[in-house]
């Protein structure tokens, strides 16, 4: 195999892992990953940053909904005092063609 070739070869293999491991975080395997009580700095950890978040404080208590997006899928995640409260996966059906 010449130089060129197997240069070439080996770029192939970098560019094949850089676009799997950019992979989406908005996912059915890590939407199972996250669990009830488990700290929102975890989530953030797992899922990035939310693309949407809504807060709320009463009498003690702070909550709040936090959304992660790609493309048609969405996680949606309801925390209490910081803690995961409840979870959401959702896929959007694309419109079908007449």
């Amino acid at each position: 195999m010449s130089r060129h070739r197997l240069v070439q070869s080996a770029l192939a293999l970098v560019a094949a892992a850089l676009l799997t491991a950019c992979g989406s975080k908005v996912s059915a395997e890590n939407f199972e990953r996250i669990h009830t009580g488990m700290a929102q700095k975890e989530v953030i950890a797992l899922l990035g940053e939310p693309g949407e978040t809504s807060n709320v404080n009463i009498a003690g208590l702070s909550g709040g909904m936090a959304t992660w997006r790609d493309g048609n899928t969405a996680i949606s995640v309801q925390f209490v005092n910081d803690k995961v409260q409840a979870k959401q996966l959702s896929r959007e059906s694309k419109p079908q063609a007449k």
